[in-house]
């Protein structure tokens, strides 16, 4: 067990849909994606460990561990199985928990993610890379500089998930990404390709379609959670 309580929202009756944040975020990211579903589903957003109201704990901070969480936090709430989507670092977590937990997952949406720091599009992960080590600069005299070095570098150092790993991902997928997302379009298209009978969507826009193009985007997902199983 994690040893830690994560702070969530919920909404709704009905199947589990857990949403995942992004790096440096929290669940108030999906404002209009728990409205929107609530009506269908019970819609939990997660605060992820050091994220939003959800305590830092001990020990290591990586999307790995993070995924560890998810999965105590469905057991500490008597969830089986759920419906899981993730945006950015937690489409991330994501992966990494379908990978891991396969009879936990029933559909997975991910949004925005990268299996590898060199899916980021050059401009913005250089723009990381070096808030990184400037935080880390400063990290010993400063709590603040430690912190951001710490979220920081769950970008820089991770992940690192391979094509053939992904190819282990037995739930139905839906990859979604803006057109102009911060992701690579070619990476966004390997995650797709990499994963068995995966769904691809791209929406016109930016890395955070889930915020500024709501009605598309809860439409497109909407859609692929009511499909036949």
């Amino acid at each position: 067990m994690s040893g830690i309580r994560l702070n969530y929202i919920e909404k709704g009756k009905g199947f589990p849909f857990i949403l995942l944040h992004g790096n440096g975020e929290n669940c108030e990211y999906f404002c209009r994606q728990i409205e929107y579903f609530s009506k269908d589903f019970r819609v939990i957003a997660v605060d992820t460990r050091g994220h939003g109201r959800s305590p830092r704990g001990g020990g290591e901070f990586t999307l790995s561990r993070f995924a560890d969480d998810l999965y105590d936090f469905m057991k500490e709430h008597g969830i089986e199985k759920a419906d899981i989507l993730g945006f950015s670092d937690g489409a991330n977590i994501a992966m990494y928990f379908a990978m891991r937990y396969p009879y936990s997952v029933r559909r997975l949406v991910l949004n925005g993610g990268n299996i590898s720091p060199s899916g980021v599009k050059v401009y913005f992960q250089i723009f990381v890379e070096l808030g990184y080590k400037i935080a880390s600069h400063f990290a010993k005299g400063s709590e603040k500089a430690a912190r951001n070095a710490e979220m920081l570098g769950l970008m820089v150092n991770g992940p690192h998930i391979s094509p053939s790993e992904l190819s282990e991902i037995n739930a139905p997928t839906l990859v979604i990404a803006g057109t102009h997302d911060l992701i690579k379009q070619k990476h966004t298209e390997l995650i797709a390709a990499s994963i068995p009978n995966a769904a691809l969507k791209f929406i016109k826009g930016g890395h955070s379609i889930a915020a500024q193009k709501y009605k598309q985007y809860n439409k497109a997902v909407g859609k692929f959670l009511k499909e036949d199983l």
